[in-house]
């Protein structure tokens, strides 16, 4: 995290712009907040520290990564923050009016995460560390394009708001809709049956998200549960294994790493010595003299 887009803690509840406003905090020792309520929308991602946090009736034991969403009038504070570790979260406020007219333009689109929080007396969510992970980056690009001023930048800033809403009531609606055994179980086998057949493609997660029409964090979770290893490990082993037939079969080896998705030679190689004990081309001469040898045994086989 760049340290000067780092801001001091400013007490104030209320916003000074008409629409939006993020803020990236990371306090050492943090004056007492008292429970307190506003007239916007906050949406809180706690990173580090240690912290209980009050959500309307409840009190949650913060980890990092956790996702906070809060309605306008629901009061909230942290209590008990830890004054041994540094107590970092990104906060993004949107005004009533800004919000509202999002959603008149697709009500569900754009608001059904904070519909389900006001119903709920807030919503708190606890994502895995890949989607986390994807959420930091968002407002993170957020942060940065709201500091710099290129031109369009106000543009940018609307389109990218409008964006990460979409981005939070769809991982809302996977984390409060699990997906059935049978569902996942059927997705899982679709899945291996399409990275099977597009091995020399590109199989990204953003990739295979867009195609099944389902999110990143739903299909890292299918492969976890299925597999017991990550999908990047499960196509990185179906790449290396059919790479050995491409070598046997005479490819020249600087073709073979671009075909099977490695960005040089060198990662292919150490990915193929780590996962069969030996390099390409030692495989490749491996296999001439296991073949010479059969060949020298028949010819001295009587007929």
């Amino acid at each position: 995290m760049k340290k000067e887009l780092s801001t001091g803690f400013d007490t104030r509840q209320y916003m000074k712009s008409e629409d939006f406003e993020i803020f990236y905090y990371k306090d050492i020792r943090l004056s007492h907040v008292e429970a307190h309520s506003h007239d916007h929308y906050e949406f809180y991602l706690f990173l580090e520290g240690q912290a209980d946090y009050r959500l309307g009736s409840q009190l949650h034991r913060l980890e990092p990564g956790d996702h906070l969403l809060i309605p306008p009038g629901i009061r909230h504070n942290a209590e008990r923050v830890s004054p041994d570790q540094p107590y970092r979260r990104f906060v993004l406020w949107f005004s009533r009016p800004y919000f509202d007219a999002l959603c008149r333009q697709d009500p569900d689109g754009y608001g059904y995460a904070f519909r389900l929080a006001k119903e709920r007396g807030g919503l708190h969510l606890r994502p895995d560390y890949i989607t986390v992970q994807e959420t930091l980056g968002l407002l993170m690009s957020l942060l940065e394009e709201q500091q710099n001023s290129r031109p369009f930048r106000s543009l940018s800033l609307r389109l990218s708001i409008a964006s990460f809403l979409v981005y939070l009531n769809r991982l809302t609606y996977d984390l409060e809709n699990p997906a059935s055994a049978s569902y996942e179980s059927a997705l899982y086998a679709s899945l291996c049956d399409y990275i099977n057949q597009h091995l020399e493609e590109d199989l990204s997660l953003d990739r295979l998200a867009s195609f099944f029409f389902v999110s990143k964090y739903h299909i890292s979770h299918v492969f976890k549960d299925n597999m017991g290893i990550s999908v990047h490990q499960y196509i990185l082993k179906k790449r290396l294994h059919a790479s050995k037939n491409a070598i046997l079969s005479g490819m020249a080896l600087n073709r073979i790493h671009e075909t099977y998705g490695f960005h040089d030679y060198t990662a292919y190689y150490r990915a193929f010595k780590k996962e069969y004990g030996l390099s390409p081309t030692e495989y490749r001469e491996q296999h001439s003299m296991d073949q010479a040898a059969v060949s020298r045994h028949r010819g001295e086989l009587p007929h």
